[in-house]
């Protein structure tokens, strides 16, 4: 549970950090309008009556900037009165909380990945990008003063991963941005940028002369943050008292959450090992002879859209869901709601054998007589999971055939792979579709698993 304190004192608290943050952004929008201004490309957009003044773009960014800087003042007074100024309004953090679950927030993020993949020319200029990084960088600063949004967001241990979350969102646009512009290029007949620019360089002394500066700068600002930040210790551990919500290192918070859903067998080493034969079989399976040594989309678009859905989908999602969303008894909590230890979510979760017999055919499981021989419940217990197993059978093996008849882009792809590739290919990809298609069908249908058998400590 989250320990609350007066506004005024919490308002005062924050205040210098706050005050930096806007301060940080005015500088921020104040360089840019400056770089706009000497570029020689600052546009006009109109001209003011009367003094016929120009407003240009880097008159646009300056004011951005006086907006920014004006919130630096009003949150380095520290004053609760203020605080309402430059706080995202109540309804809204409310309605955000009442909206927030697992099912939005995973199928939203793909929404929102979805959009911006089919956008990408417009989402990659870098005005477009500008403006989404002072939006989302608004937000957090809007949401700071609301006491359980900050408490997360703030805590020692999850620091680096907000960081992360921006150098994450700068990375994939700037691997997006040089992508388009190839894709462009190649439209028009020419080269990758990459080609343009391949002169070698030798390791010494310019591969390790830049490694060294980055090693010298990097410890700096190891030392500053170590001197700035406390240490996230907690107290002694201890038999009797656990932590509410008892959670993994960040970098293992996808795996933890895929524990919710799965067994330990499947989400700890069957998926995981999948992941790993899916990578050791890329060369095995590629047929693409284009895209290699440049950045590209329209060339890889396949494998492009597989990878980020892999990785942002699948596993940052995942990491951002158990940082900041799993409270305490890993209930899902909205982003500026309390984490209440007494949050009760009533669940009543129902194996596929049981939605099949009992509620579609309206019988009993089947079950073998008391007494019967190992083999004669073994058969009983493989009756009762029979759709389950049904099912999982076709979903691998029927499914992929399927898609050749219906789609012709896996038409293409099983005519270039062959039976073989083509079939490992399109396992790994249905074995990494389990993931997202259990974790809707547990939340939306209360689905535990497709195969039960705990005779055998072994469920699906």
């Amino acid at each position: 549970m989250h320990g609350h304190e007066p506004p005024e004192i919490f308002v005062a608290k924050i205040a210098g950090f706050l005050g930096s943050y806007y301060l940080l952004m005015a500088v921020m929008n104040a360089a840019l309008a400056l770089i706009v201004w000497q570029s020689g490309r600052d546009r006009t957009f109109f001209r003011l009556p009367v003094v016929k003044f120009p407003f240009t773009g880097s008159v646009v960014w300056l004011l951005v900037s006086l907006v920014f800087l004006l919130m630096g003042a009003l949150a380095y007074s520290g004053s609760a009165e203020l605080a309402p100024y430059i706080s995202l309004p109540l309804f809204v953090r409310e309605g955000i909380n009442r909206a927030m679950n697992p099912t939005v927030y995973t199928i939203g993020s793909l929404v929102l990945l979805g959009f911006l993949f089919i956008f990408r020319r417009f989402f990659v200029q870098p005005i477009v990008a500008w403006v989404l990084l002072n939006l989302s960088m608004l937000l957090m600063g809007m949401s700071m003063t609301d006491q359980n949004f900050a408490l997360i967001v703030m805590k020692p241990d999850n620091v680096p991963i907000v960081g992360l979350m921006f150098l994450l969102g700068f990375f994939t646009w700037l691997g997006a941005y040089q992508a388009v512009q190839n894709d462009d290029r190649a439209k028009l007949g020419l080269e990758p940028l990459e080609k343009l620019d391949n002169e070698k360089v030798l390791v010494w002394p310019d591969l390790v002369y830049t490694e060294l500066i980055c090693m010298v700068a990097l410890t700096a600002f190891l030392l500053v943050w170590a001197i700035a930040l406390q240490a996230p210790l907690e107290e002694p551990a201890s038999a009797v008292k656990t932590p509410n919500p008892s959670k993994a290192p960040w970098y293992f918070l996808g795996l933890q959450e895929m524990l919710v859903y799965y067994d330990p067998w499947m989400a700890g080493v069957v998926l995981p090992s999948m992941v790993v034969a899916g990578l050791m079989a890329i060369p095995y399976i590629d047929f693409n002879k284009q895209g290699n040594g440049y950045y590209t989309i329209d060339q890889r678009k396949f494998a492009y859209v597989t990878f980020q859905f892999g990785f942002l989908v699948l596993w940052i999602t995942l990491i951002v869901m158990g940082t900041f969303l799993r409270g305490p008894n890993w209930n899902f909590f909205g982003p500026y709601e309390i984490w209440d230890t007494h949050k009760v979510e009533v669940l009543n979760n129902v194996d596929l054998s049981e939605y099949f017999w009992v509620w579609a055919l309206g019988s009993s499981r089947p079950a073998a007589p008391e007494g019967s021989a190992a083999l004669v419940k073994f058969g009983y217990i493989m009756l009762r999971e029979l759709p389950g197993i049904l099912l999982l059978i076709g979903y691998l093996t029927v499914l992929p055939p399927f898609l050749v008849v219906v789609s012709k882009f896996f038409q293409h792809l099983f005519v270039k792979m062959g039976f073989i590739r083509y079939m490992v290919m399109t396992n790994l990809l249905l074995m990494m579709m389990l993931l997202p298609l259990k974790m809707v069908a547990r939340w939306t249908l209360n689905l535990k698993y497709f195969i039960s058998l705990p005779e055998y400590m072994m469920n699906f």
